[in-house]
């Protein structure tokens, strides 16, 4: 394929988090190189400045072509009875055509993502949400609480983009935003320093015990009275002061970051928090915002769940789709030995490898990636770098291109999953 030429390319998607930056500035060499040349964060740096690598199908580390490679998968599913397809780092039509394979072999679905993400999806399914746009939080927001993270390890240019910029709607000055960080020890805060340096109030607690600090939190904004001096290490009278702004704020904004909050039964804690933002909804306005967001797990969730009814760790063995968030995970289908083919995917992240598995693994990743121990392995182009896609951004509410930045030989996910469907 003929290189494109050098060129500086503008207004680019970034798929690297869930933000989907879309003001990113790339220089294109002429070796097909790229370059972040604007708006950069250490994601992007790391996404798009990765160097290509020239990789072909192999199947058990021989190499062959593509349509070998996939004829030899469309084998292997043919025959299998308790296929599963996991890891899943793609984006909307990567995804689509994911759905149709797993149709046509009873396949069961997992994202790398859900041992996080289904902290958010319960809640949601249980007993539903008030939650709001990147949008809103950029134009509304008065005040900010962070739960249990400091938001910046997994969106860089959140405050930005959100909470620092320089233009907004309804906010006359973006800088008198107050921002609390709640729980956590060792954030990095620097980011809710303010313009005119302004520092953000940290009330620390081990992330362990923030069930019992929201749980007190809520009891203070419904109104009652405790009789003790401290939670978890914060002083009551500090959660009290923090109740008073919540129910004086004009616009709050709760949010958190469900993989960071690695504590037993963590979908009880994101529902306490979204229990709270109900509450003070009867006074004011107040809205949650879960964030984070990799690997395109919020697009295949929302492809998923458009296409079958349900998000990922979702199962078609029995020509119908079936949900269990539980039974259906790749950890425990794979300790419980219920898989017969093995087919994993990762299209964003060469480090994104499969587990240990013992039946016959098909691998579709990043051509970066090592896994010339799989029985099949089949190297694909990255999307919004070597094709076109579509991916959701994090508040599930806007839908962003991603582009083609260089020529690539690679085929993409979707060709792939086309091909081993054909070969069935």
């Amino acid at each position: 394929m003929e290189k494109l030429p050098a060129s500086t390319l503008e207004a680019i998607t970034c798929p690297a988090c869930g933000l989907l930056c879309d003001d990113i500035e790339i220089h294109r060499d002429a070796a097909n190189q790229l370059k972040v040349s604007k708006n950069a964060c250490q994601k992007s740096i790391q996404f798009f400045e990765r160097i290509a690598q020239n990789s072909t199908p192999s199947i058990k580390g021989l190499s062959v072509s593509l349509a070998e490679a996939a004829k030899r998968a469309a084998e292997l599913l043919k025959t299998a009875n308790q296929p599963l397809f996991a890891g899943l780092g793609t984006e909307v039509q990567g995804m689509r055509s994911v759905l149709s394979l797993a149709d046509k072999v009873g396949a069961t679905l997992d994202h790398m993502n859900n041992y996080s993400s289904l902290r958010n999806t319960l809640v949601v399914q249980n007993s539903g949400w008030q939650v709001t746009t990147l949008t809103e939080v950029r134009n509304r927001v008065d005040l900010l609480v962070i739960v249990g993270t400091d938001i910046v390890s997994h969106n860089p240019r959140f405050f930005e983009r959100n909470v620092w910029n320089k233009e907004s709607m309804f906010c006359q000055d973006t800088a008198a935003r107050e921002i609390v960080y709640l729980g956590g020890q060792n954030l990095n805060t620097q980011a809710g320093v303010s313009s005119s340096g302004k520092k953000p109030s940290v009330l620390p607690c081990d992330v362990n015990r923030l069930p019992e600090v929201i749980a007190t939190l809520n009891a203070i904004v419904s109104g009652k009275k405790l009789a003790v001096a401290e939670v978890a290490g914060i002083k009551l009278a500090d959660l009290e002061h923090l109740a008073e702004k919540l129910k004086a704020a004009k616009y709050s904004v709760v949010t958190w970051v469900s993989s960071d909050l690695n504590i037993a039964h963590a979908e009880l804690t994101v529902q306490n928090i979204t229990e709270l933002v109900i509450k003070l909804n009867t006074k004011t306005r107040s809205s949650g915002l879960p964030l984070g967001g990799s690997e395109g797990d919020y697009s295949v969730n929302q492809a998923s769940t458009w296409t079958s009814g349900y998000p990922t760790r979702n199962r078609f063995a029995r020509k119908h789709p079936e949900y269990d968030p539980y039974l259906f995970s790749t950890e425990k289908l794979l300790a419980d030995y219920q898989v017969d083919v093995f087919l994993w995917i990762s299209s964003f992240n060469p480090d994104k490898t499969p587990p240990a598995c013992k039946a016959p693994r098909i691998v579709i990743g990043n051509a970066n990636m090592e896994a010339k121990d799989a029985d099949v392995f089949i190297p694909v182009g990255t999307p919004g770098i070597d094709h076109r896609g579509t991916m959701f951004r994090i508040d599930s509410s806007v839908s962003l291109p991603l582009s083609q930045l260089r020529s690539s030989q690679l085929p993409s996910l979707s060709e792939v999953m086309a091909a081993i469907e054909a070969a069935l």
